[in-house]
């Protein structure tokens, strides 16, 4: 009986500060897109809107690592036996997403667009055990450019 005590005392506690962290990393996440909601990014291979020639074009990325914490893990293995969508893994895959996408922007701030954008999303295992999760990987890579008529002169 105490060991099953002990065990959803520290599940508890792992869900409380998993989600705090998270809310925490949302936050951030948010504060950080409104600052660069004047970079425009498209999967697009033309400029947007803007006809002037390019003077300057790079290639940039953003990549980001998270782990999957414990209690993810076990709401995955119960959604496992009973199906349906797995939700503490989709939240993860956003965070990861919108991190790299952030990433790679915050490495270009003079350019005027980001253009061809791509994300790479890879599972990192972790142990022999059904090869469960243990980490997300998700790469965000694309062009930056900047145009000859613009205040900056080039990409840093």
């Amino acid at each position: 009986m105490e060991s099953l005590i002990i065990f959803l005392v520290l599940l508890s506690l792992g869900y409380v500060f998993g989600k705090m962290s998270e809310n925490r990393h949302y936050r951030s996440i948010h504060a950080r897109e409104q600052a660069l909601v004047t970079l425009p990014t498209t999967s697009s291979k033309k400029p947007i809107g803007n006809s002037a020639p390019i003077h300057h074009a790079e290639l940039v990325h953003g990549h980001v690592v998270i782990s999957v914490d414990y209690f993810k893990q076990m709401l995955a293995g119960l959604r496992n036996i009973f199906g349906g969508t797995i939700q503490s893994y989709e939240t993860l895959l956003d965070r990861a997403r919108r991190e790299a996408i952030l990433r790679m922007k915050e490495r270009c701030p003079t350019a005027d667009q980001i253009l061809n954008l791509r994300i790479e999303t890879s599972s990192i295992s972790k142990g022999d055990v059904g090869d469960r999760i243990g980490s997300i990987e998700v790469l965000a890579y694309g062009t930056a450019i900047s145009f000859e008529s613009s205040s900056q002169n080039h990409l840093e």
